[in-house]
This record gives C-alpha cells, sequence and structure tokens, in this order.
C-alpha cells in the first residue's frame, strides 16, 4: 500500500487548524498545534501563500485562510452548467438588446470568454469563445473584480496596462471604480479597452451568493451610448437588461430573488 506525503498532511493539517480556530494564527501557534518545529511549518505556510491558500496580515504577521480556497469551494460549479443554464437568457438578451452578448468567467488572471452570442444581423463577426480578456479594463473584468476577492486580489496585483487613452491605471482610481460598480450593481467599459467599443457587465450567483461570472452586452459606442450634456452615457435600457439577464442565470442557479 502507498505511504501518504507528508508534507502533503501537514499542509492539510495546517488549513484545517487555520479553518477552525481563531481568525488569525502566529507561527508559533501553528508549529506549536501541529508539532512542527518553526522552519517546517514556516516553509508549508510560504508554499500555501504562495498559492493563495493562506494570507499573512502585513501588521500582526499572523496567518488566515487565504481567497483562493473561495475558488476552490465553488468548483462544484462547472463551467459548462454556467454556460447551460444561460444559453436562453444570453439568446434572448442578444436578441431584445441587437448586440453582441458575452459570458464570462475568472481565469488564469483574466477574464475567459465561455459563451458568446452573435449580434443578431447579417454583419460578418468573430466567434470569442476562449479568448481572454483584462481584468481591470472590460465591464466584465470590473465585475468580477468587485465581487470576487481572487479576481480583486489579481486584478490589483498585476500590472494594469493603457490600453486606450482612456484606461484607468491607478489603484486608487481603479479601487473607486470597482466600489462604484459594486455600488450600482453593473459594470462599464466605453473605450477603455478598445477605441470605439462599449460594454455593460452584471454579476452572476451561485446559491450561495459568490460570484461564479459575469454577463455583458458589448457594441460600438455609438449603440451602447448616448450623448448627455456632452457626455456618454450607457443606454439605461441595456443596463436594465442585462441586469434582468444576470439576476435570471442566477436564479436558475439557485441563488433565490435578488
Amino acid at each position: 500500500m502507498a505511504k501518504n506525503i507528508q508534507s502533503l498532511e501537514r499542509a492539510a493539517a495546517m488549513l484545517r487548524l487555520l479553518a477552525g480556530g481563531e481568525r488569525r494564527l502566529g507561527l508559533s501557534d501553528i508549529a506549536s498545534s501541529l508539532d512542527l518545529a518553526k522552519g517546517t511549518a514556516h516553509g508549508i505556510l510560504r508554499t500555501l501563500q504562495a498559492e493563495g491558500f493562506v494570507e499573512q496580515d502585513p501588521a500582526s504577521g499572523r496567518y488566515q485562510l487565504g481567497a483562493e480556497l473561495l475558488r476552490l469551494g465553488n468548483s462544484y460549479l462547472d463551467v459548462h452548467e454556467l454556460r447551460a443554464r444561460a444559453l436562453v437568457w444570453t439568446d434572448d438578451l442578444a436578441r431584445s438588446s441587437g448586440e453582441s452578448v458575452h459570458l464570462g468567467v475568472l481565469h488564469q488572471h483574466g477574464v475567459l470568454i465561455v459563451h458568446h452570442v452573435f449580434r443578431p444581423d447579417d454583419s460578418r463577426q468573430v466567434l470569442e469563445v476562449g479568448a481572454m480578456q483584462p481584468l481591470h479594463s472590460t465591464a466584465l473584468g470590473k465585475v468580477l473584480a468587485a465581487y470576487d476577492p481572487v479576481a480583486h486580489s489579481e486584478a490589483v496585483e498585476a500590472e494594469r496596462k493603457t490600453l486606450t487613452p482612456l484606461t484607468v491605471t491607478g489603484l486608487d482610481e481603479f479601487e473607486s471604480v470597482l466600489e462604484q460598480t459594486r455600488a450600482r450593481g453593473w459594470g462599464a467599459d466605453v473605450e477603455e479597452t478598445w477605441e470605439g467599443v462599449a460594454a455593460v457587465a452584471a454579476p452572476i450567483h451561485d446559491r450561495r451568493r459568490m460570484p461564479v461570472g459575469a454577463v455583458a452586452i458589448t457594441g460600438a459606442v455609438e449603440r451602447i451610448c448616448e450623448i448627455r450634456e456632452e457626455r456618454r452615457e450607457l443606454r439605461p435600457e441595456l443596463i436594465t437588461a442585462v441586469r434582468e439577464c444576470a439576476r435570471a442565470v442566477s436564479r436558475d442557479l439557485g441563488a433565490g430573488r435578488f
């Protein structure tokens, strides 16, 4: 019979300890509780921290569970199930809005497009399923970063590249954008990622009200926005439509009423 891997057993015990005890524990407490040498405990903690499973409070030096565990905890929700639940609603959204609709999830420090409904006209279009979009500038990315702590951490720590003259790259300004996104329940991108293109997105939640993806309407600025007092603002009917679509998919995933 094959032997268990000791380092994995110790790491698992460490995660259980952090999950079942006080909110934060120091290195000495962890080492003593698990009967480990401080050097051994510190090495395991550093590895878990690098993978996002453990976080260290900068002020106290104590450790707590990391946000990546949230991502693993939601692994029961298969991306294919999310796409299956969203098919009818995204088709309806594209038909009612007259624009392209994208369904995105967090993946490898960006937004992975898992479903794309073409704009319902005869124009030439390219299927974008499998494409990656940035977290910091797209409507989908802002929604994920605003509601998902893992996405937020990745967007904050990553290099926020300037993609157009309107891209928000400063940390304080970016955090302000995310705060606004949470307050109003939707995210926007007006020529921040691609010139001439605008989008509006809303979050999708599962039965535990955890964010599992986002849905967006995307199109030309002149169709997605309207001019008000010399300012380009997203059309309110599109904001309402994308939020209703996100709520409908969320309800199908068991999130209940919003």
